[in-house]
């Protein structure tokens, strides 16, 4: 995270688990996807995935916001932009995409 309070690893049984950086503790873990991003606020995870979407998390709670969807193949790469207001994926596709973060 941002205030590097918190690492999120992406692995290849599809989960994201989070860590507290300071104690190695696990904090939770979120489902079905691999490939993962902070907001530069630290407030929203996203995650892409081998199905093809990225979906939207609340850092703090874990509760899913909404998936994006768009990629005709897997999501291999997702970063938000300095603002937090755009999200870019990148895919096996071979098609860079912009979404909009803050909707």
């Amino acid at each position: 995270s941002p205030d590097g309070q918190i690492i999120a690893s992406g692995s290849v049984d599809n989960t994201i688990r989070l860590w507290d950086a300071n104690t190695g503790r696990h904090i939770r873990t979120l489902e079905g996807l691999s490939n993962v991003s902070f907001s530069p606020d630290g407030q929203i995870i996203a995650s892409g995935s081998v199905n093809n979407t990225i979906r939207l998390w609340d850092a703090n709670t874990g509760r899913h916001i909404r998936t994006l969807e768009g990629h005709t193949d897997w999501v291999w790469s997702i970063v938000f932009s300095p603002d937090g207001q755009t999200l870019a994926s990148g895919g096996e596709d071979e098609t860079i995409r912009l979404w909009n973060a803050s909707e």
